[in-house]
């Protein structure tokens, strides 16, 4: 069975860099696509960006081009998503699903928090 396990969260200050990794046990089919979402109290649950375990193409949510790029490790079963220029809004709870397509999920892990916040 397939778990996820994030890490990498932490606190910033604006304009700051942060690495999140999703730690994978277990196989994954080229078809399965990994997500990251983030979630607040006040916005819920925000698709932040995916990438197919396979071929490796990916997606980013408006909110993250330009500053986040995602990417995937098969050889350490791991995915990444790198953050530049956090902004106080990128603060929230990120966390690593597997999916069937872009935005869907049907695994979750627990989560790793970042705080943007002088």
């Amino acid at each position: 069975q397939v778990q996820l396990v994030e890490s990498g969260g932490g606190q910033v200050q604006p304009g700051g860099s942060l690495t999140l990794s999703c730690a994978v046990t277990g196989r994954l089919l080229s078809s399965t696509v990994m997500n990251w979402f983030r979630q607040t109290p006040g916005k819920g649950r925000e698709f932040v960006a995916a990438i197919r375990w396979g071929y490796g193409t990916t997606v980013l949510a408006d909110s993250a081009k330009g500053r986040f790029a995602i990417s995937r490790d098969k050889a350490e079963n791991t995915v990444r998503l790198q953050m530049s220029n956090l902004k106080p809004g990128d603060t929230a709870i990120y966390h690593c699903a597997t999916g069937r397509g872009i935005g869907e999920y049907d695994r979750w892990g627990q989560g790793t928090h970042v705080t943007v916040s002088s």
